[in-house]
């Protein structure tokens, strides 16, 4: 046993305890012993255990009232009742309370140790799963997402604002945006966290597969249905169902999810029972829906159906002010993932990186600089480690001091918040306070730094 896990048992008769204390801590268990109720509950608080065995009669307060005030004070040991008068009754009575499973007396000792086992296997997953699901959680919470431009700031607030309704959202964007992400996020925003986040790619599959995947299918209703499966949208009850590219659903498989949208009731494939489902569904395309529409390519009532709050993911050549935080982000997950030790970028790399549009977006940005971390020869990125197409001209190797004789204030200022964004790693606000000037302000001068590179006129507006 790689831990050594502690058992309460509970019972008023003091053999049956007693020899069950006995044969628990043969066993490698470190065992407590209460004689009823009211010993039992002050025992959970100083022993901690990991599960109690309880018998249900019992003076003072019986097993059931034990498990009742367990739940609601918050222990989470598992519970397995003990009880000399088996009955189905007794059994519900117990397991509906929270118990894990019960035995009848006489105790079988094999039997008991093989419950209690499962019992523990079931509550380490289940602490696992809550440590997976509070780790997902904070990943995808909007405050996790990177980017502090205010294109990014102005979805957030739209997205914050419907995650706690059940309303259908549509997230448009080109591909590589993070539509993915702020799907996840807006689930994990709703009251319906706790239930499935179940996804699928619409693009990815044919018609008839498809339509079974999301719907289910029974058995023999095609070929190769061998038996009976549940789709998505029964898998995702109670929860969300993120349907990517869904530009690229058939129009006679439009009409059924329409269905689904207006009565959440369908049919499996092949069958003929209805099924009611509860089933949030965010949708995402990189298709322009209203053209498909016009074109009737794509049903206009369905449409207007996903289209209840819409947001529209900026590409990243529209928000290069984060560039140099998407950038840190990058090099500091794929330090880990390849044990690398890349502290930064070298001068000149970050103008290399504002430069380029991004045509693949924040997934090409991403794959770019694992590249460039797993190239490296030393401590900071530098041009070479990017993709040829993106160096560019080799920068000078300046200082500030041999910047400034001959130079503009507008080269000289264009320098200073390069190199602070290198320094701070890449975060707009810790240059800002760095800077002495405001968020917004550096923002805009990036914004027409990748202009100019670009040769693209700027547009020129209020930076303050």
């Amino acid at each position: 046993m790689s831990k050594k896990h502690r058992i309460l048992v509970v019972d008023d008769e003091q053999n049956a305890r007693d020899a069950l204390k006995t044969i628990l801590a043969e066993e490698g268990y470190d065992v407590a012993v209460a004689a009823d109720g009211e010993e039992g509950l002050g025992r959970l608080v100083d022993f901690r255990p990991d599960a109690v065995l309880c018998d249900i009669r019992m003076p003072k307060k019986d097993g059931l009232e034990l498990l009742a005030q367990a739940r609601h004070d918050g222990h989470d040991a598992v519970f397995i009742m003990m009880t000399a008068f088996a009955s189905i009754e007794t059994a519900v009575q117990a397991m509906k309370a929270g118990s894990e499973d019960y035995i009848t007396k006489p105790v079988d000792v094999s039997n008991v140790l093989v419950k209690l086992e499962k019992a523990l296997e079931k509550r380490l997953l289940r602490q696992d799963n809550a440590l997976l699901r509070e780790r997902l959680r904070e990943r995808y919470q909007f405050s996790s997402i990177v980017g502090e431009s205010p294109e990014l700031q102005a979805v957030f607030d739209v997205v914050k604002r419907a995650a706690p309704t059940r309303a259908t959202v549509l997230i448009l964007g080109e591909s590589g945006t993070g539509k993915e992400l702020i799907a996840q996020a807006i689930h994990e925003e709703s009251p319906r966290r706790d239930k499935p986040f179940v996804k699928v790619n619409c693009a990815a599959l044919s018609e008839s597969l498809l339509e079974s995947e999301l719907f289910g299918h029974e058995k023999g209703s095609f070929t190769g249905a061998a038996g009976r499966r549940e789709g998505r949208f029964e898998l995702a009850d109670g929860g969300t169902l993120f349907l990517d590219e869904i530009g690229d659903v058939t129009p006679s498989l439009q009409v059924k999810l329409l269905r689904v949208l207006q009565q959440r009731e369908f049919e499996r494939v092949g069958g003929t029972q209805t099924l009611k489902v509860d089933v949030r569904v965010v949708a995402a395309t990189n298709k322009d829906l209203e053209a498909l529409v016009k074109a009737q390519k794509f049903r206009e009532d369905l449409y207007y159906r996903l289209n209840v709050v819409s947001v529209t993911l900026p590409p990243l050549r529209q928000r290069k002010s984060d560039v140099p935080a998407l950038t840190s982000y990058f090099i500091e997950k794929y330090n880990e993932q390849h044990g690398k030790t890349v502290k930064g970028l070298a001068p000149g790399t970050l103008n290399a990186l504002l430069s380029y549009d991004w045509p693949g977006n924040v997934r090409e940005l991403g794959n770019v600089v694992e590249r460039a971390v797993v190239l490296a020869r030393g401590n900071e990125l530098t041009s070479d480690d990017l993709p040829p197409t993106m160096r560019g001209p080799r920068p000078k190797d300046r200082s500030a001091g041999s910047l400034i004789p001959g130079a503009t204030l507008h080269e000289i200022e264009r320098e200073a918040i390069l190199r602070t964004l290198e320094m701070v790693d890449g975060s707009t606000s810790r240059a800002a306070e760095v800077l002495g000037i405001s968020v917004r302000k550096i923002q805009y001068r990036l914004k027409e730094y990748a202009q100019a590179d670009a040769g693209t006129p700027i547009t020129p507006h209020d930076e303050e």
